[in-house]
């Protein structure tokens, strides 16, 4: 049944569109591919869905969407490398007219998308490809298990994860990884299977980038390419409206930086500020900056509210989150606040949750959450592998813990789909 509907989709597709943007060649490989490029470029949910459907892309259709508008969509440039199972090809993103990367591979039977990857070239980067040696699989290990041992929020659990890798790798588990990718994904599933931490994770990109500057501050340069990613982004605020009975909806899928998204959280906000009630729909946030998760929640408060603390293993330190002294426009701090989940929030969006939960300031709708709680950082390992660390751990001033590793347990458990319409209910029947 699955093999049918996905030949299905991929044939329906190619039919419908004449790909002059390059040479795609006629496998199973290549009518992914071009079938991809037609439902993404299509930006149509539908269309989208039907392809997701079809040949199981791991990605949900709002993540694509969200993407879509984000590039514009893509005319293909060149076809580097494709066999039965994978494809390497080069796009062009329509935005900022610049060369993306990508693979989709294929595995199963039915042959169903089990991996992608779709990365911008940025300025000054070499692609370098997915293959991998010997000397370059026990450089990024050894890399990575020394930065465990240094900056990792629980030192013992560091130890265990460094003994379990180096066990595995005397057994030769690592030897016949010849893919960056490949390699990425099975060090990230050795280290949680110790860790259970699922903010820790090594990343690969094909495209080797140059080191960062000593004190990690971004170039000029870089700093305006991410204000103007966040821009075409609208820092992750995708709806605000009033719905029937005065009530305010808010949905916002990332807590960018205040000091570029501050302004748009405002606006937001201040549209919403003669409200009766307020939903705020974290169901696709998967997290960010914990400043913005203060400023936000600064809107909600008419005082001096202390939200959260984050110790620092490094250097033993513990930093105090509070809600800001001022904020522009007017606050919502006596409207009742509904905020609607998935098992997708995670991270700062689950800290925004679970503040607001434990200070009865908001009732949660919807689904437990990711359960991440240990903030991270970028660490280098090579040109092209990045081991993401979770360095720091939340302390809830109030619980006197966080939800690492359980979620956030609504108050009114539904299915996601269902939240909103549920909180709905919720707040007419208050009404009542």
């Amino acid at each position: 049944m699955h093999y049918v509907r996905f030949a299905l989709v991929v044939t329906f597709l190619l039919v419908h569109v004449a790909f002059a943007q390059g040479p795609i060649p006629d496998t199973v490989t290549g009518r992914v591919l071009g079938s991809w490029l037609e439902a993404f470029n299509s930006a149509d949910r539908t269309r989208i869905e039907t392809f997701v459907e079809g040949c199981g892309w791991p990605a949900p259709v709002e993540a694509i969407l969200s993407f879509r508008n984000q590039t514009g969509g893509f005319d293909l440039v060149s076809v580097e490398r494709s066999d039965a199972q994978s494809i390497e090809f080069t796009v062009k993103d329509r935005a900022r007219q610049a060369d993306v990367i990508g693979r989709i591979v294929l595995s199963g039977d039915p042959p169903q998308v089990s991996d992608t990857s779709i990365l911008l070239i940025p300025p000054g980067g070499e692609r370098l490809g997915f293959e991998v040696d010997a000397a370059t699989r026990n450089g990024v290990i050894d890399a990575a298990m020394a930065n465990l041992r240094e900056r990792y929020v629980f030192a013992d659990t560091a130890d265990t994860m460094a003994a379990a890798i180096d066990e595995r790798r005397r057994a030769g588990e690592y030897d016949t990884v010849t893919d960056g990718s490949a390699l990425a994904k099975l060090l990230t599933d050795h280290l949680r299977e110790v860790s259970h931490d699922l903010h820790l994770r090594v990343n690969f990109s094909p495209v080797a980038t140059p080191p960062p500057p000593e004190d990690r501050e971004p170039t000029p340069e870089g700093r305006e390419r991410f204000r103007a990613k966040m821009a075409r982004m609208n820092c992750g605020f995708e709806k605000v409206e009033v719905l029937p009975g005065n009530v305010g909806y808010l949905k916002f899928n990332m807590f960018a930086e205040p000091g570029i998204c501050g302004p748009t959280a405002t606006a937001a906000m201040n549209f919403l500020a003669n409200v009766s009630a307020l939903v705020i729909d974290m169901r696709q946030n998967g997290g960010g900056s914990p400043a913005m998760v203060a400023y936000v929640s600064t809107y909600l408060f008419s005082t001096s509210t202390h939200l959260n603390d984050l110790y620092t293993r490094m250097d033993d330190s513990t930093r105090q989150w509070w809600t800001l002294p001022h904020v522009p426009g007017e606050r919502l701090a006596t409207q009742s606040v509904y905020i609607l989940t998935s098992v997708r929030t995670f991270s700062a969006a689950e800290e925004f949750t679970y503040n607001l939960k434990s200070l009865g300031r908001a009732t949660i709708v919807g689904e437990t959450t990711g359960g991440g709680a240990q903030p991270v950082r970028g660490e280098r390992l090579d040109g092209r592998f990045m081991l993401r660390v979770p360095f720091a751990r939340a302390i809830n001033p109030i619980t006197k813990t966080n939800w690492e590793g359980t979620g956030v347990e609504p108050d009114v458990k539904a299915p996601a789909a269902e939240a909103l319409e549920q909180a709905l209910e919720l707040i007419s029947a208050a009404g009542r």
